[in-house]
């Protein structure tokens, strides 16, 4: 065949229309391998605020979480939302510390008068978590030195006063071994909250800038890891031995590891034999113009478990942003980017008038209101999906769902007595095709679901029972919902 012939033959080929290779797109694919293991998982959490920005107690003694309000019969339906049988059954707490245990170094410690409200609601959740054979996990954060330790000696000033840090590590340590003695069952102590933004004061004068500001002082890496190497010895010496340190609480993870954190850690063998759990509001907001600017990603903790590869990590905070849908999209990048194995939400409880300027983190669970009655908001059953699903002892597993607007958050059961589960959240909107589930790794064949929508028609409602067929759940889930599955057999 000579070469006018090749062409002409190439040409009378391409003039053909071209057979599909692929067979036609019926379904949006997705997939979860309960086999594939990504982290442990160590549970779901609440967050109960009650002092937290008042300058003077006396005057004005806040309680954000509004139980100052309510009924011993209201108080007892929220205890049954949160951690009764039907309810969220969350199995981590965070406790802060406020700056009013102790007025003047070496003085007597007050741990009630600002914590009544804070410690009720842990102790009679404690209660409610052990009569279903469960129990919780505390962690209690220093919001906020009290003023004898700042150099500006003032509540909410910026600098710890050196010759105070000793005394300032006993502050923290007598308030654990308060908890511990009357029977919370504290395992961890963290340092700071938000410590590194120093932005919040003035630089001359070391001041809060804005009345709004909650309670803080500046925390420099080095500072940090300073505590890791001396802290263990005050709980050492109070028979504290099993409560582990955290490097406190940064404002998310782009700041821990870019503003010098992680690396510090990474760079200092006694802080990083110290630690017992990574720790960080797990804040995400991708405007980079702004300065609180942080997205959820793996440098910290890539980088720390190459030093310690079983070392676990919780967002100890973050908003319960706009919506539901929006909450369950900061937990999923939480989970599978930044890997974390624990999670807490900012206060789950609150009474907005109580926050100077109104709350900059709006949204939360249950509601609390001027008029003494109470309100449970959407993000209470968007959350429950999570909490019902993602138990103590479990594992995350691999999951991925071909959608910018959904996601899947599968966790297996890793031994423990708990059925293996996933949550779907889907705001699509653009193509309207079903999910092809491909369900790997587990002997189930049967999910029963659950399902929350953001308009609120159906909130954590039962939608009966998915059969796995041909290896795969097809569900046509409605934009703006969430849903559990989880395994019955």
């Amino acid at each position: 065949m000579n070469i006018k012939s090749i062409f002409l033959a190439i040409c009378i080929f391409l003039s053909y229309p071209l057979k599909s290779q692929t067979p036609k797109i019926e379904a949006i694919p997705a997939e979860i391998d309960f086999n594939e293991k990504q982290q442990d998982w160590d549970g779901f959490g609440f967050n109960y605020v009650e002092t937290a920005q008042t300058r003077d107690y006396n005057n004005w003694r806040q309680d954000y979480g509004g139980f100052s309000l309510l009924t011993d019969g209201q108080k007892k339906e929220i205890m049954d939302l949160v951690f009764g049988n039907d309810g969220l059954k969350v199995q981590i707490i965070k406790m802060f510390l406020d700056p009013w245990h102790q007025k003047e170094v070496g003085g007597p410690f007050d741990h009630e008068s600002t914590t009544e409200h804070m410690r009720y609601f842990v102790w009679k959740g404690l209660e409610l978590t052990r009569q279903r054979g469960d129990d919780l996990e505390i962690i209690t954060t220093l919001y906020g030195p009290p003023a004898w330790a700042t150099i500006q000696d003032s509540i909410g000033g910026r600098d710890i006063d050196s010759k105070h840090f000793s005394n300032l590590n006993q502050y923290m340590v007598h308030w654990v071994k308060y908890l511990k003695d009357n029977g919370y069952p504290v395992k961890y102590l963290s340092p700071h909250n938000e410590g590194e933004d120093f932005y919040r004061w003035n630089y001359e004068t070391g001041t809060q800038r804005l009345e709004k500001f909650d309670y803080n002082t500046y925390w420099s890496p080095e500072l940090v890891n300073h505590f890791l190497k001396t802290a263990h010895r005050s709980l050492d010496e109070m028979g504290l031995k099993g409560v582990g340190l955290t490097n406190g609480e940064p404002s998310n993870w782009t700041r821990f590891f870019y503003w010098g954190y992680a690396q510090g850690l990474y760079e200092d063998p006694l802080a990083m034999a110290n630690i017992g759990l990574l720790t960080t509001h797990g804040f995400i907001n991708g405007d980079m113009s702004k300065l609180s600017y942080g997205i959820a990603n793996p440098l910290t903790t890539d980088l720390l478990r190459e030093k310690r590869e079983h070392l676990h990590a919780w967002v100890t905070s973050f908003s319960w942003g706009p919506s539901g849908v929006d909450f369950l999209r900061m937990v999923h990048e939480n989970i599978y980017t930044a890997k974390v194995n624990g999670i807490i939400p900012w206060a789950g409880i609150q009474n907005p008038s109580q926050w100077i300027g109104g709350d900059p983190n709006p949204g939360c669970a249950i509601q609390v209101n001027d008029d003494s009655s109470y309100t449970v908001r959407i993000w209470y059953y968007f959350y429950k999906h999570l909490t019902r699903a993602g138990r103590r002892g479990m594992s995350v597993v691999k999951a991925w769902l071909a959608s910018p607007q959904a996601h899947i958050i599968a966790f297996g059961s890793n031994g423990s007595r708990n059925p293996d589960a996933f949550v779907v959240t889907s705001n699509i909107f653009i193509w309207d095709l079903p999910l092809e589930i491909k369900i790997k790794g587990t002997g189930s064949t049967r999910f029963k679901a659950y399902r929350t929508t953001q308009d609120g028609e159906e909130l954590y409602e039962d939608i009966g029972i998915y059969e796995v067929q041909n290896d795969a759940i097809i569900y046509d889930p409605p934009k703006g919902s969430t849903t559990t599955f989880i395994a019955v057999d």
